[in-house]
């Protein structure tokens, strides 16, 4: 990647206060790009514009959109916010469905429908959708598996759609990622952690880095011919776990 990759680019990221998203806005920030990232809480130190915005409220999100379309122009979207918990089927309330399908589903809709008119004047445009591995079925994930999966199909539909116009579509399916979610979702002892690495094939957890490059490759110029596709950023476990 060259040092100006991303030199006169606008990149929207949400869920940029941590985790995959801010790595992602530093790793555009550092080739040369300018960041805008939306996210509750505004983290201590952000490489660009940051507004706060509750992404489950779809008005909170629509005020939000309507003061950074009214000063920009989006190049790159990632549609990183996400939200998951940890429940059985019979646990499931219908509050949980519904808050996940607002921020996994509805926000990425709703924002990629703000930033269209600016992207198809252009003729061109990169939007990268946060999936999960946990999209191939994953225990007590029922509405976080649900809604990973829906936005796969949303990517290649938008794909279709917008391919067109100069405008590529991708997902990125990561996990496991050693993220403040994923812990918090995924207690373990020493000797659980140990036994989870010994599955995946590179023998280690991801870090929001390795994420971060995934989706700088989608975001990149020269991925112009790539579009509909889901790249598992894994270690391999989305092929198999591996043997002793």
């Amino acid at each position: 990647m060259s040092e100006n990759e991303f030199k006169n680019t606008v990149t929207l990221i949400t869920g940029a206060s941590k985790g995959i998203g801010l790595a992602t806005a530093q790793l555009i920030h550092k080739h040369g790009g300018h960041v805008i990232g939306l996210a509750r809480h505004k983290p201590d130190a952000f490489p660009g514009e940051f507004i706060s915005v509750d992404l489950i409220d779809e008005s909170d999100t629509a005020d939000a959109l309507e003061r950074i379309m009214r000063n920009s122009e989006i190049d790159h979207l990632v549609n990183n916010a996400g939200k998951t918990t940890s429940s059985l089927l019979e646990q499931t309330s219908s509050k949980e469905f519904n808050d996940i399908i607002q921020i996994n589903m509805r926000a990425p809709m709703q924002i990629l429908q703000a930033c269209l008119p600016a992207m198809t004047r252009k003729g061109y445009g990169r939007v990268v959708n946060i999936s999960s591995r946990a999209a191939l079925g994953m225990l007590k994930r029922t509405a976080y598996a649900g809604a990973k999966s829906g936005i796969v199909g949303m990517t290649k539909t938008w794909a279709l759609e917008l391919g067109p116009r100069g405008i590529t579509v991708n997902a990125i399916a990561p996990g496991p990622i050693a993220t403040e979610l994923y812990k918090k979702n995924n207690p373990m002892t020493p000797e659980q952690a140990a036994e989870v690495i010994a599955r995946i094939p590179v023998r280690r957890l991801g870090t929001p880095e390795d994420v971060a490059r995934s989706i700088a490759f989608f975001l990149s110029p020269d991925a112009g011919f790539v579009t509909g596709q889901i790249l598992y950023t894994c270690g391999g476990l989305s092929v198999g776990a591996a043997s002793s």
